[in-house]
């Protein structure tokens, strides 16, 4: 079905007259209604898939700092407690990034060199998942955003292009990063390579050593990538110093291409989470996702994404929210985590680093302190002590609400979306997998239609070897002890 057609008018006998009846005027012997009607019945398909053609790229990324009840809490700077300026930023950031940061206009234009990369997987498809729906025997209806047709597989390409542009037009000659599961470094290592720019990643020594596969891509896109803690920082150093077993953590990763960028004038860094910009670039899946809806002729009661740092969450969810402050929406709004990681659910809403070696500002979020060290579950693209600022504020708010998922669960679902709808999700986006499982089964129990929305954020297909340890029986819940949260949390800064 082409995408003119995606406006599905039915009659009440169930044809699309406008598909059927086309000939009626001009046919010599017009067939009868009656035999049409059978006719299209018999060849109906069911609408699965809205798309929209790349004219409709969004023009402008939507900025919700503008449209918030409460402002955002400032970003401190560790030593003063003061709230930081431009050129605290400025030798991690390029100017145009840092404007982006703390912008108070309600729409950003994307640059049309942007929207021409985008163009290669954008707009991305909403589907209806009509086949899950029938499995799970709810009366949801349960639609995803799939993110996961993007060259790199995920959402993650969405800032990843942008920040390498900006860099590139500010004379930058090199990005650093962090990656937990390689989504996010596959990402910037492809943007790298299309603006010409060289690219250093540390990627979390437990992804490391699990996911050869995104370590290759990265690898593939001309990046130079390094299992984290290494001893080519001083953050590692000190790391690998108290344990030198250790498995890492997006946390330590950031200390070490935080490092490596403040020491190198020609280096900037680039972050896949967490800041403003960063979920600024990601809400063309919410606009495009709310055109498509509209097309489909519904509108989400719940609306449901994975979280770990929050920016495929708030890619979704922040142009529905802008409704939603304004009274135009009582839509839900779930955030899934996993219960090995829980920022949202058990941590504390106050200052802390963004880094485990200190070497970031201050920013308030939700944070189970900045020495936590998350173990090693397969979805590590979630394995962040915090939430980002902006995420962590309108939870604070009452914006939107929390979850938590265990892992076993996570990778169930999983495994019953990838046999109903054909798509292996990531390990991350098998959590709000569960979590649409939890609502489409509430509606059933309450026997309520529900119109369910969630981002697909990407696909599996580097992330066989978490598979293949779920169906050996290998991997295992974890909740992690209250105790080890509140000795973390006892580190936190101490604010006068």
């Amino acid at each position: 079905m082409s995408a003119s057609s995606d406006v599905h008018r039915d009659s009440d006998d169930g044809v699309d007259w406008d598909a059927a009846c086309y000939c009626q005027e001009s046919c010599a012997f017009p067939p009868k209604r009656a035999n049409i009607s059978a006719a299209v019945k018999m060849f109906r398909m069911y609408q699965i898939q809205y798309n929209l053609p790349a004219s409709r790229i969004p023009q402008a990324w939507y900025n919700i700092l503008p449209d918030l009840p409460k402002p955002l809490a400032p970003v401190l700077h560790p030593g003063t407690l003061k709230p930081i300026g431009p050129d605290d930023l400025a030798p991690l950031f390029p100017t145009s990034l840092i404007r982006q940061e703390v912008s108070a206009e309600p729409e950003i234009e994307i640059p049309e060199e942007i929207r021409q990369v985008y163009a290669q997987w954008r707009p991305t498809p909403l589907f209806r998942a009509r086949r899950l729906e029938k499995v799970l025997d709810t009366p949801a209806k349960i639609y995803y955003k799939y993110e996961g047709v993007s060259p790199a597989g995920s959402h993650k390409p969405n800032t990843a292009v942008a920040q390498a542009y900006y860099n590139k037009k500010d004379g930058t000659k090199r990005l650093s990063t962090e990656t937990g599961a390689g989504q996010w470094g596959s990402s910037l290592a492809m943007a790298c390579a299309f603006f010409g720019l060289e690219c250093t990643v540390y990627m979390v020594r437990i992804s490391y050593d699990q996911k050869p596969y995104r370590r290759a891509l990265m690898e593939a896109f001309g990046a130079s990538v390094t299992a984290s803690p290494s001893p080519t920082t001083e953050a590692g150093c000190r790391i690998l110093d108290e344990d030198p077993q250790s498995r890492g953590s997006l946390g330590i990763a950031i200390s070490e291409a935080v490092e490596i960028a403040a020491k190198d004038p020609h280096t900037k860094y680039a972050l896949g989470s967490v800041l403003n910009h960063v979920l600024l670039h990601q809400t063309v899946i919410g606009l495009e996702a709310m055109e498509q809806m509209s097309m489909a002729g519904d509108e989400p009661d719940v609306i449901v994404g994975c979280t770990g740092g929050g920016s495929n969450f708030a890619g979704l969810v922040m142009p529905y929210l802008k409704r939603k402050i304004a009274g135009q929406s009582n839509a839900r709004v779930v955030a899934v985590e996993p219960a090995a990681c829980p920022s949202l659910t058990k941590g504390k809403f106050t200052y802390d680093f963004g880094d485990t070696g200190h070497l970031t500002p201050l920013v308030k979020m939700f944070t189970l302190g900045s020495t936590f060290i998350p173990p090693g579950i397969h979805a590590g693209g979630l394995r962040y002590h915090g939430m980002a600022p902006l995420v962590s504020h309108v939870k604070d708010l009452g914006l939107i609400e929390a979850t938590a998922v265990q892992q076993l669960d996570a990778f169930a679902a999983g495994i019953q979306f990838a046999q109903a709808e054909g798509i292996l999700p990531a390990p991350e986006a098998n959590h709000a997998i569960a979590g649409v499982f939890r609502e489409a089964l509430r509606a059933k129990e309450e026997a309520k239609e529900r119109t369910i929305l969630f981002n697909l954020c990407g696909h599996g297909h580097f992330d066989m070897q978490s598979y293949i340890d779920y169906q050996a029986g290998k991997l295992q819940n974890y909740d992690y002890p209250a105790e080890e949260i509140a000795m973390a949390l006892a580190g936190l800064p101490v604010m006068v």
